[in-house]
């Protein structure tokens, strides 16, 4: 599987590792047992590991370990990387570096910046910002999964994320991460008005079966991943509400996933239809308006604000605060302009 734990906040494509086809005369099989009979040094417990990642699909919808293999099922292997690794090249990509010190260093991650190469991203991503700053290091190597992103950020989300430079320290931080230890507050831009001052959003995050590259939630908890994500409003401006979230897990997508569900999509958040007007008239100006907003902003307006953990190695409570880029203030300016003169 990949190397991040799935405390993560990330849009990560999945690609095919394995394609099996049961035979005409396959009999009712567990998928597990079915695999392990045709992967080579494939244990049964990582199997079963993968199918609660929702990593094994029959028929292009992903099943959990006990489902029963039937005649010419498609049965898939899929995983957040490509089967051949992808050489890390060392690109001159400015950096926007926060703090540093020997074991790490954080950085404000620009909007439309990928993380880490994948699927139609093979270069021009962070990691090949970090290779290149930090190619005089030899004790860094950009291909080594002991080092480098502890955690992760969509393309089009900007904010603060932390890099470790040595192994100790990245198995630290990342521990620190599954335990739900670290601090992360996002700062969102949503549609509609949020009526209560603080609310508290809980419900499984998993892949939408009909939309791969679309995280969805299941209310029922029979899907997905537990994840919770706490709120509160900063400011009611018209007809979108700025928000703080807190991160009490991490799941993929799970700030636009949760808002979706409640109700509010991120403002300009294409991928969950938040890049249609969702609130407001239907007076052409308010239309061009808004129109205008997007153009300020095209991306969902999200921003990892701050960013608190442990130092892996003095143990000493670091904490770092960045103010969200100027396409979202200006976006955020004009709605601030706009409830107050809409009256």
């Amino acid at each position: 599987m990949n190397n991040f734990p799935d405390d993560i906040e990330d849009e990560i494509p999945l690609y095919e590792h394995f394609r099996f086809v049961a035979d005409r005369g396959q009999s009712l099989l567990r998928v597990d047992k079915f695999l392990v009979d045709r992967m080579i040094g494939a244990t049964r417990n990582r199997i079963q590991l993968a199918a609660e990642a929702d990593c094994i699909l029959v028929n292009n919808v992903p099943v959990k370990s006990n489902y029963r293999v039937k005649p010419m099922d498609v049965v898939s292997v899929v995983m957040a990387r490509p089967r051949r690794e992808i050489e890390i090249l060392p690109e001159n990509i400015p950096l926007d570096i926060i703090y540093e010190d020997a074991d790490l260093l954080v950085v404000n991650k620009p909007a439309g910046l990928v993380v880490h190469p994948g699927h139609g991203n093979y270069t021009g991503t962070l990691v090949n910002a970090l290779a290149w700053y930090l190619k005089d290091d030899p004790s860094y190597d950009p291909s080594d999964a002991r080092l480098g992103l502890v955690h992760r950020i969509d393309k089009d989300t900007s904010g603060l994320l932390v890099i470790a430079k040595k192994p100790e320290a990245k198995a630290n931080l990342s521990l620190q991460f599954f335990n739900k230890t670290s601090k992360r507050e996002y700062q969102a831009l949503v549609w509609g008005v949020v009526k209560e001052n603080e609310g508290r959003i809980e419900g499984h995050i998993g892949r939408d079966p009909h939309d791969r590259m679309v995280m969805r939630v299941f209310p029922e908890g029979d899907q997905g991943k537990p994840a919770v994500t706490h709120y509160s409003v900063l400011e009611r401006l018209g007809y979108t509400t700025l928000l703080k979230c807190r991160l009490e897990t991490g799941r993929t997508h799970q700030i636009r996933a949760h808002m979706k569900f409640i109700g509010h999509t991120l403002f300009n958040d294409a991928r969950y239809g938040g890049h249609e007007i969702l609130k407001g008239t239907t007076f052409a100006k308010y239309r061009q308006f808004v129109q205008n907003c997007f153009a300020l902003c095209p991306r969902q307006a999200l921003h990892a604000k701050t960013l608190g953990f442990r130092h892996p190695d003095t143990g000493k409570e670091m904490y770092f605060d960045s103010e969200p880029p100027v396409d979202m203030q200006q976006v955020i300016e004009k709605w601030r302009t706009y409830s107050t003169t809409k009256e």
